[in-house]
């Protein structure tokens, strides 16, 4: 039996942190969908076909791992794909909170879900896509903290 693993995030956009978890998922996983919500909270600062085309560069030669656009509750996807492995990056004690909480509160909606928990390796703990972001926007250089495939210059900023 394959086993799967769902990899929820806006991903906005994708960073080395992220890729990073993937490569550490796929040695316990056999296949790696990396979903790509939209939050109506949130705004982006890279259209959601454009994170989508940003992380199938980076896993180009990875057949075992997708990447897919999902709107909605994270559990209503586990249940259509058929997958109730959820995989999240720890990179401190408030993101464990955080990602603690919404675990409790996937398994209450789905008693099938289950969440695993990855320590984001000690190189990437201070990189996020908000801090990405925040360089961007500030036109520095970005390109020690996102996978080499990607050139955001290939793509238009919202904002």
């Amino acid at each position: 039996m394959q086993k799967a693993v769902i990899f929820p995030g806006s991903f906005d956009p994708f960073t080395i942190g992220h890729a990073a978890l993937v490569y550490r998922a796929l040695q316990l996983f056999d296949e790696v969908v990396i979903a790509v919500g939209h939050n109506s909270e949130k705004r982006y600062m890279f259209e959601i076909e454009d994170r989508i085309n940003m992380i199938d560069k980076v896993f180009a030669n990875y057949p075992q791992v997708q990447t897919l656009p999902y709107k909605g509750l994270t559990v209503d996807l586990c249940r259509k794909l058929d997958v109730y492995f959820l995989i999240r990056g720890l990179r401190t004690s408030a993101d464990f909170e955080f990602e603690r909480a919404i675990g409790q509160v996937n398994k209450q909606l789905d008693v099938k879900i289950e969440t695993v928990f990855m320590l984001v390796a000690p190189e990437h703990t201070a990189i996020s896509s908000s801090i990405v972001r925040d360089i961007i926007i500030n036109n520095g250089d970005v390109s020690q903290f996102i996978p080499q495939a990607i050139i955001l210059e290939d793509y238009k900023r919202t904002y």
